[in-house]
């Protein structure tokens, strides 16, 4: 693949058989995000699991301390109260049937987290073909089905995001911008692998963590030491 100047000379930083600890693996992540955006900073995790089946899933979600520098908008299905809890908490649209109505016949999707209550499960149901591909189903294991709107709300505008294995037994995260610097950038990472580390399923054998690359958008891979850093 023919890559650009910019990622050649960020790619000379890296040597690409060496596995950095974490704060220097950051540090280079940094360095080569040169693009003229703030580009953000992605951990890949290989898992040693078997992602086929049921009872070595990952799957959870984590606080972020210095978040991950999005601005997040969120979509709660809810009504009464609930709705009132989460307009005062910041939800940026609150509906019930109409929301799912507006998602469903035109097809809206102009939010990035997307929260209801447990009576509401019936009617988000039916959005399952829509949301459930692009990751925005609300699921309890997430945190994204409860009776706690408002706290899920400020959660997750306070930097609180989900991990989940993939098919190829890869998880894929995003862990801040390259703007933070390496120094909030590890902070995120030690959040995010104490958190992985925690869900380890009890069926897991082997190694659990295979392998550990940071990079950043437009950046190279820096593979690092799948530890934690403290």
């Amino acid at each position: 693949m023919k890559r650009g100047k910019r990622y050649n000379e960020a790619a000379k930083l890296v040597d690409p058989h060496e596995i950095y600890e974490p704060a220097e693996a950051l540090d280079l992540v940094v360095r080569g995000a040169t693009a003229k955006f703030d580009e953000t900073v992605e951990i890949h995790l290989k898992m040693g699991v078997d992602s086929r089946r049921a009872d070595q899933q990952i799957r959870g979600t984590v606080i972020l301390p210095h978040g991950t520098g999005k601005e997040l908008r969120i979509a709660v299905f809810a009504k009464g109260p609930a709705a009132e809890e989460a307009k005062e908490a910041g939800a940026d649209f609150v509906g019930a049937e109409e929301l799912a109505e507006k998602i469903q016949k035109e097809g809206w999707l102009e939010f990035d987290v997307a929260i209801a209550t447990p009576d509401m499960m019936g009617v988000v149901g039916r959005l399952g073909k829509v949301l459930g591909p692009r990751g925005l189903m609300p699921n309890p294991k997430s945190g994204t089905v409860t009776t706690d709107v408002g706290r899920a709300v400020t959660e997750a505008k306070a930097g609180r995001i989900e991990y989940r294995l993939e098919k190829q037994n890869i998880i894929h995260c995003a862990i801040g911008k390259a703007s933070f610097g390496a120094e909030k950038l590890l902070d995120n990472y030690d959040a995010l692998l104490d958190a992985v580390i925690r869900a380890k399923p009890a069926a897991a054998k082997g190694q659990y963590i295979q392998r550990c690359t940071l990079t950043s958008t437009m950046g190279p891979g820096v593979r690092t030491n799948p530890r934690l850093s403290k």
